[in-house]
């Protein structure tokens, strides 16, 4: 694995690093669903967090539960806890290193998530005409890793 796990919102905005990685889970409750605006929560709890590039923003989910996000991008960041902190996972430049091994509130699953698996693909023809638009794209988003310098495209 790695030694120190770095990551940050879309912009660029807010970067974090830590140490280690706790429990990693996919959380089906409902303000999880709200507040990823999917089918619920990738969360992994985090060790000895160092914001290195800014901070973020909260919002009081509950009244145990503050949620932090990139008030500049609104990628959603934190789940924070008297007990601790959880990152997004997919806010981790390793994101793909990170397996979820439980599945959290599963009675407020959607009802369809079980069959996402079973969802159709795109023909070759069509994945190719979809690369060459991807292609033409200019993007915005902050690459997975800190370079020394990074200043979004205009």
């Amino acid at each position: 694995m790695t030694e120190a796990w770095t990551g940050g919102c879309q912009c660029g905005a807010v970067r974090f690093r830590v140490s280690s990685l706790g429990r990693a889970s996919l959380c089906h409750c409902r303000m999880c669903q709200k507040a990823f605006g999917g089918v619920g929560g990738l969360l992994v709890t985090v060790h000895d967090l160092v914001w290195t590039r800014g901070a973020p923003s909260h919002f009081h989910s509950s009244d145990q539960v503050k949620r932090g996000f990139c008030r500049d991008c609104g990628t959603p960041l934190t789940f924070e806890t008297a007990n601790g902190v959880d990152i997004a996972i997919a806010a981790f430049d390793q994101a793909g290193d990170i397996r979820p091994v439980i599945q959290l509130d599963r009675v407020s699953r959607l009802p369809w998530f079980d069959d996402l698996h079973r969802l159709p693909e795109p023909t070759p023809e069509e994945t190719a005409g979809k690369a060459r638009w991807y292609a033409s794209i200019v993007s915005r988003q902050h690459p997975d890793h800190d370079p020394e310098q990074w200043e979004p495209p205009s």
